[in-house]
C-alpha cells in the first residue's frame, strides 16, 4: 500500500470506527470511488459541489444551497479536522481524559462529512426513476417503487428533531432497508451502507420551505439521482461480497 492509500484508509477507517458501524461501512468509505472525503495527506476535504449552487432550482434555491454547502457541511469538515487533531494531541501527551470528547466530537462532525457528501451526489435537476438491478431489488424488498418512496417519504419526515431518512444495502442480508438517522451520526442499524440520504436538519429547507418539512420531502422526488443510487449499490455489493 503506497503513503496515499495508507493515508486515507487510516484517516477513514479510524473515523468509521468511530461512528458505531460495522466493518462493511468502513470497507465501503475506504473503498468506494463515489465519495472523496480526504485528500491525499490523509485530511478530511470538502470537495467541489458537482453542480453549480442554482442547479437544483426550483426545488432547492441557491441561497440555501451556498450556506448548506459552505457553512454546513463546510464547518462539520474543518470541525473533524480538528477533533482528530485534538484526539492525537491528547493520545501524544498521554492526556487521555480528554479523548472521549474529542472522539464524539469526531463522531459528529465525520458523519456529517459522510452524509453530506452522498447527498449532493444523489441529486440532479432533472426527474429520474430506478431501473436495472436496483428497481428489481426495491420491487423484491419493498413491493414497488411507490412503496419505497411512501415509507422513505414518511420515515424522513418524522424523523425527531433533526437528522436524516436513509435508504441503505445491508450486506448481511443483502437486502435494502430504510432507516433513520437521529443528527448525523445515530444510525438505528450497524453495518448498513447509506444509498440515498435525505437531509432534513431544518438547514436543508428553512429558506424555502419554513418549517413545511413534508413540503421538501416531497419536492426532492422530482430530483433524486437514481443513477447515483445504482451506482452506490452496485458499489457496495462488489466490496461487500
Amino acid at each position: 500500500m503506497n503513503r496515499k492509500k495508507f493515508l486515507k484508509a487510516g484517516a477513514l477507517a479510524g473515523a468509521a470506527a468511530l461512528i458505531d458501524t460495522q466493518n462493511a461501512f468502513s470497507k465501503n468509505l475506504v473503498d468506494n470511488d463515489i465519495d472523496k472525503l480526504v485528500d491525499a495527506n490523509g485530511n478530511y476535504v470538502l470537495q467541489p459541489l458537482p453542480y453549480t449552487e442554482n442547479f437544483l432550482e426550483p426545488y432547492m434555491d441557491a441561497e440555501t444551497m451556498h450556506l448548506h454547502y459552505t457553512f454546513h457541511h463546510g464547518g462539520a469538515v474543518k470541525a473533524a479536522n480538528t477533533d482528530l487533531q485534538m484526539i492525537k494531541k491528547a493520545m501524544d501527551e498521554n492526556n487521555l481524559q480528554t479523548v472521549d470528547y474529542w472522539t464524539k466530537k469526531l463522531s459528529y462532525h465525520f458523519s456529517s462529512h459522510v452524509l453530506h457528501s452522498i447527498f449532493w451526489t444523489n441529486l440532479i435537476n432533472k426527474k429520474t426513476d430506478p431501473s436495472g438491478n436496483l428497481l428489481k431489488r426495491i420491487e423484491k424488498n419493498f413491493g414497488s417503487y411507490d412503496k419505497l418512496k411512501s415509507l422513505i417519504a414518511e420515515t424522513s419526515k418524522n424523523v425527531d428533531g433533526n437528522g436524516w431518512g436513509i435508504l441503505a444495502y445491508q450486506p448481511y442480508s443483502d437486502s435494502l432497508t430504510v432507516l433513520q438517522c437521529e443528527n448525523h451520526e445515530k444510525l438505528t442499524q450497524w453495518g448498513a451502507i447509506p444509498l440515498l440520504v435525505i437531509d432534513v436538519w431544518e438547514h436543508a429547507y428553512y429558506l424555502k420551505y419554513k418549517n413545511k418539512r413534508p413540503d421538501f420531502v416531497d419536492s426532492l422526488f422530482n430530483i433524486i439521482n437514481w443513477d447515483n443510487v445504482a451506482q452506490r449499490l452496485n458499489t457496495a455489493i462488489k466490496i461487500t461480497q
